[in-house]
């Protein structure tokens, strides 16, 4: 188990902002990373639906790649199905939302807390839930900016266009003197300048994905996990169930090690693969 794969999935390539901090913080692990595109977005989606794909997803990975480890690179996924997995599943499973609530408490000066995410993290309250259960000082403002996410999968990180849409999804928080806000979808990192650049220099930006990078390297010493080889950036593998060359580009503009060369997989290959354990 030591030399198999770390797996990741998400909805899209938002996950891939998760990746980079694995390959950075942990070089000598393999990783094997999954994006549903084709069934994007998963945020309006019931959690049922979400845990279903979860569950195709996690076996396929099992099956094909031998993964050691999971890691739910998307807060709606994490939202719906993170305790189901670990349940079902005999590797350790790692989702976004304790470790991205863990910095942002660690981060917060004033107490007032920001959360942007997908309509289905923001309704699930798990961010929210978890902050105050960390620190119940804490007042928390949820934000769903669902559109952020069409604009990473379309690449429109920098235009007019995506700064328009930005500014104008964070108006409700420019007056909740917040001093801290969680991006708390995987693709919102994407847009960090824009949002950066909208709420000010003041306000810290918690990206949930180093702080799951992390917990991810303390987990494979806790179950004696981490690859002995010594190999520095072994190839990484990539599927997506959508469109290789926007995926492929995407992430070789995201990513340190490139060029990334996806393949397609069908989503029929998912619905079809069933087995977890």
């Amino acid at each position: 188990m030591q030399n198999s794969p770390i797996g990741l999935m998400d909805s899209g390539v938002g996950g891939l902002t998760v990746l980079k901090e694995v390959q950075r913080l942990l070089p000598t692990e393999k990783t094997v990373f999954l994006g549903d595109q084709a069934r994007l977005p998963y945020g309006p989606r019931d959690a049922a639906e979400v845990t279903t794909f979860t569950r195709q997803i996690a076996a396929f990975l099992r099956q094909r790649a031998d993964i050691k480890m999971l890691i739910i690179a998307c807060n709606t996924a994490t939202a719906a199905a993170l305790s189901t997995m670990q349940r079902e599943l005999t590797i350790p499973v790692v989702g976004v939302i304790a470790p991205g609530a863990r910095s942002a408490v660690q981060a917060t000066k004033n107490h007032r807390i920001g959360v942007i995410a997908t309509t289905g993290t923001i309704k699930s309250d798990q961010y929210r839930q978890t902050i105050l259960t960390k620190d119940p000082n804490n007042q928390v403002f949820s934000l769903a900016c669902q559109n952020f996410v069409d604009l990473v999968e379309a690449n429109d990180l920098d235009s007019d266009h995506a700064r328009a849409v930005v500014r104008a999804g964070l108006a409700p928080l420019q007056d909740r003197n917040i001093d801290t806000l969680v991006m708390g979808c995987t693709h919102f990192p994407l847009l960090r300048p824009l949002i950066q650049d909208v709420m000010g220099p003041a306000v810290t930006l918690v990206d949930p994905g180093t702080a799951t990078a992390k917990m991810a390297t303390s987990l494979l010493d806790y179950w004696d996990l981490a690859n002995p080889s010594g190999v520095a950036h072994p190839a990484a593998v990539y599927y997506t169930t959508g469109d290789v060359d926007r995926f492929n580009k995407l992430a070789d503009n995201w990513l340190k090690e490139t060029p990334v060369r996806a393949h397609q997989l069908p989503v029929a290959t998912l619905t079809q693969t069933t087995e977890v354990g």
